[in-house]
């Protein structure tokens, strides 16, 4: 159910990652390709959308990534009015 919802998803047209209800498995390869769909967009910055809930693994292995990616200028927690917690907001780098 939520897998074909996160399959449909258009990232390039709302600038958005959605990781929520996946496994670590299915989150990595996902996050990687979306970036770089994001970067060959021309978008400057996306929402990668992790959720708070359960242990935390989906966002741990969003900061992992993300610290050692080459096309992420800088990232941070989503603020109050973008999701919190459960979003990270990522700058990509210059082309």
């Amino acid at each position: 159910m939520y897998k074909d919802r996160y399959e449909s998803h258009d990232m390039a047209s709302t600038g958005e990652i959605y990781l929520r209800h996946l496994t670590v498995e299915e989150a990595f390869p996902r996050l990687d390709k979306s970036l770089s769909d994001a970067y060959e967009a021309g978008f400057s910055q996306v929402r990668i959308i992790h959720g708070k809930g359960g242990t935390g693994a989906i966002r741990q292995l969003v900061y992992q990534v993300l610290k050692k990616h080459p096309l992420v200028k800088s990232f941070r927690a989503g603020e109050y009015g973008e999701g919190g917690a459960g979003v990270t907001v990522v700058v990509l780098s210059d082309k």
